[in-house]
């Protein structure tokens, strides 16, 4: 789990925010890697993990690249943040990982 914090609402409720990765893939070693990353990031954008996290993220979702030493390509992670019932129901649904898979 990533970074955790609070905030109050109108109602003077107190909701517990996390930021967590959402989902992940490899790009191998290529010229123009965003250009390849495009086709995943929008694949997993309409699926249904996709929707759920776009229509709950509380902030617009962002994704990162960082480069892989080991196989000398791209890791992308998608991150968000989620208010924490939102994200045990996405981590029941589908995982910790996004695809259906609890770890």
């Amino acid at each position: 789990m990533g970074t955790v914090r609070y905030i109050v609402d109108d109602t003077d409720n107190v909701k517990e925010l996390h930021k967590v990765v959402v989902h992940q893939f490899q790009v191998g070693d290529v010229e123009d890697p965003d250009l390849y990353a495009a086709q995943p990031l929008w694949e997993w954008q309409e699926s249904e993990p996709g929707k759920f996290v776009m229509e709950h993220a509380i902030e617009k979702p962002i994704w990162k690249r960082h480069h892989n030493s080991m196989t000398f390509g791209h890791e992308y992670i998608i991150v968000a943040e989620l208010e924490s019932k939102k994200l045990s129901e996405f981590y029941l649904k589908w995982g910790k990982s996004g695809n259906n898979k609890i770890r």
